[in-house]
Formats: structure tokens, C-alpha cells, sequence
């Protein structure tokens, strides 16, 4: 049994075999993110998924919501109970764009700004402790491996 484990691993795994085991391992990696969350005093509605939400806001300043859907790959539908949850909670406010008052623009609130950094926090500590396993060189192969599949399934769309 051993000898077919050991052919099996040498064997190049199928396309499908990859897919599950990084579906796997994102969600697993996932879970102990928004369990580490906790130790910062992060709120619970703050997930993963909201906080990227508030930092790809965060870097653009002010963003539409139509160029929030499309830079987060999400629908605008989405977009927008992303924004009624993140606005009920005092982190996002909806301003008119000034050169076009059909458009909505999204601005953080100051109480935003220090969630985003703790959570910064949260995700380098929780990452470091993920990472701590795979020396340098193995970690930038799986970097420019993970680069590779981002760009290329942006492309592939």
C-alpha cells in the first residue's frame, strides 16, 4: 500500500486533483483567518470577504460602485449588500460623484481605517504562522505559481 501512495505522489496529479486541493487549502486558510479575526477584536461581521471589500475601497480613496464590482469580480448586486451591511455599520458612507451625479461614489468613515489596520495585522500574523513551514525559496515558488494562476484566469475569462 505504502509503494502506491509513493507512485501515486510521484505521478504528475490531474488538472481536477490541483483545483480541489487549492479549493481545500483556501478554505481552509480562510477559516483560521476569520478565527484569528477574533484575537484583534475584529467585529464578526467583518469577514474576510468584507474586509477586502474595504481595503480595495481603502486604496482607491473613493471608488463607483460599478468599479468596485468589476475590480472585485463580484456582482453588483453584491456590491451593493456589501455596501448596506458595511454602511450600517458606520465603515462606508455613499457620496454623489461630483462629475457625474448619476454615479455613486464609496468613501470609508474614520472608524474604518483602524479595522482595516488590525485586520492587516491579523492576516501578516496569521500568514506568518501558515507560511512558517515552507523555507524562502518554496514560499516564492508558490508566490509566482499563485501570480501565474491569477493571471491567467483573468486572461481566460
Amino acid at each position: 500500500m505504502n509503494e502506491s501512495i509513493a507512485s501515486n505522489s510521484q505521478a504528475t496529479p490531474l488538472a481536477g486533483q490541483v483545483m480541489e486541493m487549492l479549493i481545500k487549502t483556501t478554505h481552509r486558510l480562510h477559516l483560521q483567518f476569520e478565527s484569528h479575526l477574533a484575537t484583534y477584536d475584529i467585529p464578526e461581521y467583518l469577514t474576510g470577504p468584507r474586509l477586502r471589500f474595504l481595503v480595495t475601497v481603502s486604496e482607491a480613496g473613493k471608488i463607483r460602485m460599478s468599479d468596485m464590482a468589476v475590480k472585485c469580480g463580484i456582482a453588483p448586486r453584491t456590491v451593493t449588500q456589501f455596501v448596506d451591511a458595511l454602511e450600517q455599520e458606520k465603515l462606508l458612507v455613499r457620496v454623489t460623484d461630483p462629475y457625474d451625479r448619476r454615479a455613486t461614489l464609496l468613501q470609508l468613515t474614520d472608524t474604518a481605517a483602524p479595522l482595516i489596520a488590525k485586520a492587516r495585522a491579523a492576516m501578516s500574523e496569521s500568514a506568518e504562522k501558515v507560511l512558517a513551514a515552507l523555507p524562502a525559496e518554496e514560499r516564492s515558488q508558490l508566490f509566482e505559481i499563485l501570480h501565474k494562476l491569477a493571471a491567467t484566469s483573468t486572461t481566460a475569462e
